[in-house]
């Protein structure tokens, strides 16, 4: 649902980021149905390549439920006022309703990104990126050892690396991974052997929760005193992505100050709230 649910969701906060006075609450369940209704309407007018004005295309819809764009407005405005209800678990509603549907319609709808993708990929970060890393002394270690501060979420690392002909130890070399909790105590723990004499790889996932504290990523240790090393890292790259709920909700709150739906009908509604 990539591209239909992100234009969807972009258009309809346009319309209800303008100006509102005091109308209607909307229910949860029939917003929920009004941002169906409303999502399918948008992907039936980017799938034709149809230009409408948004007000034109989206009232009939709010009509159908007994409801103004006001209505509308006022209803999204009032999200931030109430504690305990979120304008996120009322869009995920609406999707659920198109997903459940998706295995009686098209396979084109059944088979679209979900809002939670998006907000994935909007809410992963890269942590550490390096194209290079040298380590030609036992004081160039320090570069290939790691600590990060985690929050709940999945950390990935990866690596490309390589052990030539100019490293002087005599037993074998080893990669170290884990997570850690307050108490110093080691979880996930993962070591592997580096092979020598031709590039290798390396790519590892660990998933953080609230007890882990740190992320510790030794590139290099050694199995015996160690000596001097040849040792060659590319492609170094340590990412975050965070839970999918508190990467949703994340999302929701950048982008309900902005625009729901998509960008050509923003400028219109930004003119009707005048």
């Amino acid at each position: 649902m990539k591209h239909f649910l992100r234009s969807s969701f972009c258009m309809l906060a346009a319309l209800c980021a303008a100006a509102c006075a005091h109308h209607k609450i909307i229910p949860d369940e029939k917003l929920a149905l009004i941002f169906h209704d409303a999502f399918l309407a948008n992907a039936y007018v980017g799938n034709r390549n149809l230009v409408k004005d948004s007000l034109n295309l989206y009232e009939p819809i709010f009509a159908r439920y007994g409801y103004t764009t006001e209505d509308v407005h006022y209803t999204i405005g009032n999200f931030s006022k109430r504690k305990s209800a979120r304008l996120g678990d009322v869009v995920e509603r609406a999707i659920a309703m198109l997903e459940s549907e998706g295995k009686y319609y098209s396979r084109e709808v059944a088979v679209l990104d979900t809002i939670d993708n998006v907000a994935l990929r909007a809410g992963r970060r890269t942590l550490r990126a390096d194209s290079l890393l040298r380590v030609r002394s036992l004081a160039d270690t320090a570069s290939v050892s790691l600590v990060f501060d985690v929050e709940p979420g999945e950390y990935s690392i990866q690596m490309k690396y390589l052990i030539d002909s100019l490293d002087l130890n005599t037993k074998s070399l080893r990669s170290q991974i884990w997570l850690e909790r307050a108490d110093s105590s080691r979880v996930q723990t993962y070591s592997v052997t580096l092979r020598r004499h031709h590039e290798g790889t390396l790519s590892r996932k660990l998933t953080a929760d609230s007890t882990h504290r740190r992320l510790r990523v030794h590139l290099l240790t050694f199995s015996d005193t160690p000596r001097r090393p040849s040792f060659t890292v590319r492609d170094l790259k340590v990412e975050y992505t965070p839970q999918k709920r508190a990467a949703v909700e994340r999302f929701y709150e950048q982008q309900l100050n902005i625009r729901i739906f998509a960008d050509e009908f923003f400028d219109v509604a930004k003119k009707d709230s005048l």
